[in-house]
């Protein structure tokens, strides 16, 4: 268990960084916007599972390997990038299913599995991620304590803070959808949920 002090050092430092907007964060507001809060969530269920294993491979050092295995890494941000990318495209085009349509009653939900994976793919492969959690994570593990203790009380604070991020950012993509669709801007909804899914894509396969 960490101490006090480095607790009162670590809550704030990762809040601040959950709360800097990112691959992730974006992500979830597109879904507020096109899906919902509750659908969403599935999103944030791959995200968070994806955060955890990052923290905690880079937590025992396993970033180190997959240093040594840059062309595997590059394939996974390119396949993971080029995915949102297209998401981003039909959604510009306000085509696909996580586009919305003209009326708002008839949103298409988009598969809980599908949303998933995009939250694991776009967390595992964000090289920014790793960078965090390999500069961050080690400074606050205390080698004259229990080391899987303290790996995965901090992980869990971390999934807790990561958690409230992802609500916040998807409630604000949800508000975003209210405000333009009273206007009757569903395609312009489309057109910013699509941008921001196209810079997500981008972000993810040349980060």
């Amino acid at each position: 268990m960490p101490s006090l002090a480095v607790l009162s050092v670590f809550v704030p430092t990762f809040l601040f960084v959950s709360l800097t907007p990112g691959m992730c964060m974006t992500l979830a507001m597109v879904l507020g916007m096109t899906q919902g809060v509750k659908r969403a969530l599935w999103m944030m269920i791959g995200e968070l599972l994806g955060v955890g294993l990052v923290a905690f491979a880079a937590g025992a050092g396993v970033a180190a390997l997959m240093l040594k295995l840059p062309a595997m890494f590059a394939v996974f941000k390119w396949v993971g990038g080029a995915y949102l990318f297209y998401l981003g495209i039909q959604m510009w085009r306000s085509r696909g299913r996580m586009a919305i349509p003209d009326d708002l009653s008839d949103v298409a939900p988009t598969a809980r599995k599908e949303l998933a994976m995009q939250g694991f793919v776009t967390a595992v492969a964000n090289p920014k991620g790793w960078a965090f959690f390999v500069a961050l994570l080690p400074p606050f593990l205390d080698a004259t304590r229990p080391f899987i203790g303290q790996l995965l009380v901090l992980i869990v604070m971390i999934l807790a803070i990561e958690f409230c991020a992802l609500m916040l950012y998807a409630s604000g993509g949800k508000s975003l959808r209210h405000l333009l669709a009273k206007g009757g801007n569903v395609r312009l909804l489309n057109r910013v949920a699509g941008t921001l899914m196209l810079g997500v894509g981008l972000w993810l396969a040349l980060g």
